[in-house]
């Protein structure tokens, strides 16, 4: 027999009995308490993880459309409402402004783009690629060949697919004017039956014949609302879709810091002196920005319920537990206990119950966080339906961003909601009269 010497036994942990007591109150003994007490428990778990992942998931859409924006949008725009006739003249003195990066003419607006009887509306962008290139990355966003020589074009990776186009094949673009001319025509002979109809000869000097243009490469942005509508064209082609000849609808501004454009924006206009006007990128996305924030706010308040129900719960077992414990703190008070160490018990019990079910919520949040594209994969194949769809919500996965702060408030709110539910029983409890609670047995 091998024999143990005194010494060596370690000595037991001592912790105040305040505590000691809120432990044995949480050990589960399947009575209606326990079974209170891992509802409320998990409770807490499902609100802190639910806020977590919905707050993480709405801050990531917004930072990832900016991201995307400001990835493929300039950070200005300079012009006029109409047409830009003037903008070489305008070109230099932007560049010798303060805060600005580069400067790049553009032509953008609305057509229709057919291949092969598929016809699908699109927005046509038209560049001049060396100068864009100061402005934007395009080999990070653009498959193929980026040189765009006469009579080419760069399709959206998504209208691409709609339309059947791949690189190689040539598309065909009708521009507005196109239309409105023909229209026009077709006014002019209605309201005027006697005019003398124009030839075919005199039609063509108003309308542009639609050529066909060469796919030569692909864009891919991960942004649906870009890879589905857009599409880039030499400068001059744009322009003769438009017929604008040397004008422009804008130009295209890059800064050294697009979060704090204002001052920057103001530099700008004062040097236009009236000649145009800049509009900035978050002044062209401020409806989408503040819906989102909006609907962040919401669903925080929203989600927050489901921790103030929990926290409901951990009151309601405290209640339970003084109606039922009534003796025992008659006799603890009569031993000379005081309230403080009456409110300890109880108040323990729920700060425990917080701390667990946050931490718990925590962890769980931010595993969610981490396999939410393989989980929405699982769901999707499980039902039998596109969850989270592209088309939709722009993105090909599920944007989240994790932003400590907001996680800190999440888990210190979760853990100060549990513990103020706990406080109201616990000074009830601390305010029996001994001798009453004596005479309850």
């Amino acid at each position: 027999m091998k024999w143990v010497s005194a010494a060596s036994i370690p000595a037991p942990v001592k912790v105040p009995f305040s505590l000691f007591l809120a432990f044995r109150h949480l050990r589960p003994k399947r009575t209606f308490v326990s079974v209170i007490t891992i509802i409320s428990l998990l409770g807490v778990m499902l609100g802190v993880a639910v806020l977590i992942v919905v707050i993480s998931v709405m801050t990531g859409f917004d930072k990832t459309l900016q991201r995307a924006i400001l990835g493929f949008e300039p950070h200005l725009r300079v012009t006029n409402g109409e047409i830009l006739r003037q903008w070489r003249d305008l070109v230099p003195r932007l560049d010798q402004t303060p805060g600005v990066v580069g400067v790049a003419p553009y032509v953008q607006g609305p057509v229709l783009v057919e291949h092969e009887g598929r016809v699908n509306p699109a927005i046509i962008r038209g560049i001049n690629v060396e100068q864009e290139q100061k402005l934007i990355d395009l080999k990070k966003y653009i498959l193929g060949d980026l040189e765009m020589p006469s009579d080419t074009v760069i399709l959206g990776r998504t209208l691409a697919a709609e339309l059947g186009a791949r690189i190689g094949d040539e598309v065909t673009i009708y521009a507005p004017g196109n239309v409105r001319g023909i229209i026009e025509e077709l006014r002019r002979e209605s309201e005027d039956p006697s005019a003398k109809p124009r030839t075919l000869a005199d039609i063509k000097q108003d309308v542009v014949i639609p050529a066909p243009l060469k796919v030569v490469g692909l864009i891919n942005t991960g942004t649906n609302s870009f890879d589905a509508t857009f599409m880039l064209v030499p400068l001059f082609v744009a322009q003769e879709l438009y017929s604008l000849k040397d004008g422009v609808h804008g130009l295209a501004v890059k800064t050294t810091d697009p979060y704090n454009i204002l001052a920057i924006q103001n530099r700008i206009n004062d040097t236009l002196d009236g000649a145009a006007y800049s509009i900035s990128w978050f002044d062209e996305n401020r409806q989408r920005f503040d819906a989102i924030r909006m609907e962040r706010h919401v669903m925080f308040v929203i989600l927050s319920v489901i921790v103030l129900v929990a926290a409901f719960s951990i009151m309601n077992t405290l209640i339970t537990v003084t109606v039922q414990k009534t003796r025992e703190i008659g006799i603890m008070k009569a031993l000379g206990a005081t309230q403080a160490q009456i409110i300890w018990v109880f108040l323990s019990h729920g700060m425990v119950v917080g701390i667990l079910g946050t931490i718990a919520g925590l962890i769980s949040g931010l595993v969610l966080l981490h396999y939410r594209n393989p989980f929405r994969d699982w769901l999707g194949d499980t039902l039998g339906i596109e969850v989270f769809p592209a088309g939709i919500y722009e993105f090909d996965g599920i944007p989240a961003e994790v932003i400590p702060s907001d996680v800190a408030i999440i888990c210190i709110g979760a853990f100060i909601l549990c513990s103020v539910a706990a406080f109201i029983p616990a000074w009830v409890a601390a305010r029996l009269d001994p001798v009453k609670a004596l005479r309850t047995e």
